[in-house]
This record gives structure tokens, C-alpha cells and sequence, in this order.
């Protein structure tokens, strides 16, 4: 039963950054090399708290929460990968960003947690490895506090 709970929530937790992507960009989707790369980057505050529980993260308004899952192109299966990368404002100030794996059955999502300040804007830029392949993914985001 304590499985199936954890599996509801981290499901709700990836539709709930999904659904809310719609707001931001018909699909925050791009194809690099033999992968589809799905990204958000949202207000933690936006997770309720049973699925911010579930998946171990804070709510607080000044913290985002950036989601990467990456699926073969041909199959549409989950990749393990190992992801790193900055977020950088328009000041040009760097914060790293730490990703941790979340599994859930098939699936597999990427997950960082950074602070942030109301309307601040960021270009993300990760490095996401498997093996000898590697691909770089370059997004920017706007963020918002409540």
C-alpha cells in the first residue's frame, strides 16, 4: 500500500508540473540527438504538500523546481542519464544546479531545486549524459513567487 501511495504522488507531482507547463509553452519539449527532452522549471509552491512530501522537496515560495525526464526518441522509454548544469539571471549570476533521480515504474524523472526572486529570469544550461553520449539542453524561464 505504501508503494502504490508513493506512486500516486510522485505521478501527481509530474502532472502537476506538466499541467501547469501548458501555461507557460504548448510543449516544453526538444529532440537532441536520439532523445526527447521534456523540461519545467516552476514554483515549488505549486506541488501540494502530500506530493512535496512524497518526493522528499521544500515549498517555499523563493524556491523553483526543475523537472527533466529524457526518452528515447524511437521507443519512448525512459533514460537513466546523469544530468548537470548552471541557471544564470541576466546579472549573470551562476547557481549550480544538483539533479537526484526519481523513479516511478517506468518512468524516471530528474529533479533540482533552486531559490529564486519574484519575475527573476534564467537560461538554463545542462549537460545530460549517458555513456559516450552527450547532449547539451539550453532553455530560459521567468520565474514567479505567489
Amino acid at each position: 500500500m505504501q508503494q502504490r501511495t508513493t506512486h500516486y504522488l510522485l505521478y501527481l507531482l509530474m502532472l502537476s508540473s506538466f499541467l501547469f507547463a501548458g501555461t507557460l509553452q504548448a510543449e516544453q519539449k526538444k529532440q537532441l540527438g536520439d532523445w526527447d527532452i521534456h523540461y519545467i522549471a516552476f514554483n515549488s509552491t505549486f506541488l501540494t504538500p502530500e506530493v512535496a512530501r512524497a518526493a522528499n522537496l521544500s515549498r517555499n515560495k523563493n524556491n523553483a523546481i526543475i523537472n527533466i525526464s529524457v526518452l528515447d526518441t524511437q521507443t519512448q522509454q525512459a533514460q537513466a542519464v546523469i544530468i548537470s548544469g548552471i541557471a544564470r539571471n541576466l546579472l549573470g549570476q551562476q547557481r549550480s544546479l544538483t539533479f537526484r533521480e526519481i523513479k516511478d515504474g517506468a518512468a524516471i524523472y530528474y529533479i533540482a531545486v533552486m531559490p529564486f526572486r519574484n519575475e527573476e529570469q534564467f537560461r538554463f544550461s545542462l549537460d545530460i549524459r549517458q555513456g559516450n553520449t552527450r547532449q547539451q539542453l539550453n532553455f530560459e524561464q521567468k520565474l514567479y513567487t505567489e
